[in-house]
């Protein structure tokens, strides 16, 4: 006989491990992407803002909503009907508690802005930086990268 409590307890654990795999990574775009980049002359760190551009990026997830809202929707699903009725009803229950859960977590962290900085370096390449703010950098300032950001001198 199929313990109904075991099968709850794995469909969560299968559906929050089905559900954290389609959860976006946290955001890594306040490092720098780079092009063609001479590591060799200290120069290079310096140069002059060619553009800077607004961009948008998506709330991120951890994967806690989709697991709240996996057992939260196993429980109720669990409510309804008996036998295999209930089983089916908690999977499902379970499986769209997840995707709520996710859905509300990302909406929670929201979207933010996010600046692209390109660069003219001083040896003639172009590095961009992607930055959380501009604070007080406009284009055609004089500039030094340090650590993957973009500061005035």
């Amino acid at each position: 006989m199929i313990h109904p409590t075991r099968t709850l307890a794995a469909l969560v654990v299968a559906g929050t491990a089905v559900l954290a795999g389609c959860s976006t990574a946290p955001s890594t775009s306040s490092g720098p992407t780079y092009s063609s980049y001479d590591s060799a002359g200290a120069s290079s760190m310096y140069g002059t803002i060619d553009s800077i551009t607004v961009t948008r990026t998506a709330g991120t997830t951890n994967g806690s909503g989709a697991l709240i809202g996996g057992v939260v929707g196993g429980l109720v699903g669990n409510q309804v009907g008996s036998g295999s009725g209930r089983t089916a009803a908690t999977a499902a229950g379970a499986l769209a508690g997840a995707v709520v859960g996710n859905n509300m977590e990302a909406k929670r962290e929201g979207d933010r802005d996010m600046y692209q900085v390109s660069v003219r370096l001083d040896n003639g390449d172009y590095r961009t930086v992607v930055q959380d703010s501009v604070y007080d950098l406009r284009v055609g300032n004089r500039v030094r990268i340090v650590d993957g950001r973009v500061y005035r001198y």
